[in-house]
């Protein structure tokens, strides 16, 4: 026998193209009764495919594609059949209860009005009217115009509904966004009062009446002498704290991308300076804290053989002088003095370790 005419060895049906090509529309019939048990059918078959058939590479990574593609469709069209099914079901119960009831009560029956989804996440308010039979498509309610990609992300404002088609339609906003007056109008950021000279109560009354929240302000101070208080110092003493500067001006926008900064200047009417500085962290507020503050009216200058003494006039005693201002430089250590409105204050070490005039 001639082994050339022998008859070729035929494939295992197992490795046919067939067998391969089974097991890909199995994917789109799985897929559309379970997403779980057709991704699996999925990944056996894209390990058939590059295993089994005697196919090129670019027609395996085409099959590869399309079992991807299949998966897809059928889940879709298992969502479309459950839909389906539900309202069959409804009909059928409808249908039911009609053959019992009469035809006057059939007729008087209307559709059920949609819930207000309204504040509620888009993802969530699709997911509640599917629920309830209804056909959900969703929309920026900008003028923007902007593709919705992540549901969770946005709060829905508006609502169309057809009760009876069952169809709602929801128009959203970024969930940090504020809603438009109407559905596609702009979107309403509020804008940024004039607080300049304010007290700083009365400057969080106005950005508060304005819309913007207190969380995003921070504050800085704008003497080269003073710390900046945190927002529960500033609001204990927010009479004596004024708006020397602020940003952004008077009328912009507050979007979460802007920085509400509001720069503090403090003082009482015991103080001798009770004015903003022309620039911030350009001066003192206590100009004897300037180290090169030299003050002609003390008539001798220091006593202490070079060291800075605060303005005033002693008292004889040696560890005593006149009226002396609250955080300034002092010497020598222990000596006493008494602010403009009376106030006894003693020199010690400040919170940099160099004496100042503290409270006695």
């Amino acid at each position: 026998m001639n082994p050339y005419n022998a008859p070729a060895l035929s494939r295992p049906w197992w490795k046919s193209t067939q067998a391969v090509l089974g097991i890909l529309a199995l994917v789109a019939l799985l897929g559309a009764f379970s997403f779980a048990l057709g991704f699996l059918v999925m990944i056996a078959a894209m390990v058939a495919v590059w295993v089994l058939p005697p196919w090129r590479w670019f027609a395996r990574l085409g099959a590869t594609v399309g079992a991807l593609l299949l998966l897809t469709v059928g889940a879709g069209l298992g969502g479309q059949l459950d839909a389906n099914g539900t309202k069959s079901a409804h009909a059928g119960g409808a249908s039911g209860e009609s053959a019992q009831a009469s035809p006057t009560a059939s007729k008087k029956s209307q559709p059920a009005i949609a819930v207000d989804y309204v504040g509620q996440q888009l993802d969530e308010a699709e997911k509640q009217a599917r629920a309830t039979g209804y056909t959900a498509a969703h929309h920026d309610a900008s003028d923007e115009d902007r593709v919705i990609v992540l549901r969770s992300g946005w709060t829905v404002c508006f609502q169309v509904a057809d009760a009876a088609a069952k169809t709602i339609d929801f128009a959203a906003v970024k969930s940090l966004e504020p809603c438009p007056e109407k559905d596609g109008g702009p979107l309403p950021w509020p804008k940024m009062p004039d607080v300049v000279g304010a007290t700083y109560n009365k400057a969080v009354e106005d950005l508060k009446q304005a819309g913007i929240d207190l969380d995003r302000v921070t504050l800085d101070d704008v003497y080269l002498d003073i710390d900046t208080p945190t927002a529960e110092e500033a609001a204990e003493d927010g009479n004596e704290w004024r708006v020397c500067f602020q940003s952004p001006d008077e009328g912009t926008e507050v979007n979460p991308a802007t920085t509400v900064r509001l720069d503090l200047g403090q003082w009482t009417d015991a103080d001798l300076v009770q004015d903003c500085p022309s620039a911030k962290g350009a001066t003192y507020k206590i100009p004897a804290n300037d180290p090169d503050y030299d003050d002609d009216t003390t008539g001798g200058g220091s006593t202490d053989g070079g060291s800075s003494s605060s303005s005033g006039d002693s008292t004889g005693d040696g560890n005593g002088v006149g009226t002396v201002h609250p955080g300034s430089f002092c010497s020598p250590r222990g000596a006493t003095g008494v602010t403009k409105a009376g106030t006894p204050m003693i020199c010690g070490p400040g919170s940099d370790g160099r004496n100042r005039w503290r409270s006695a």
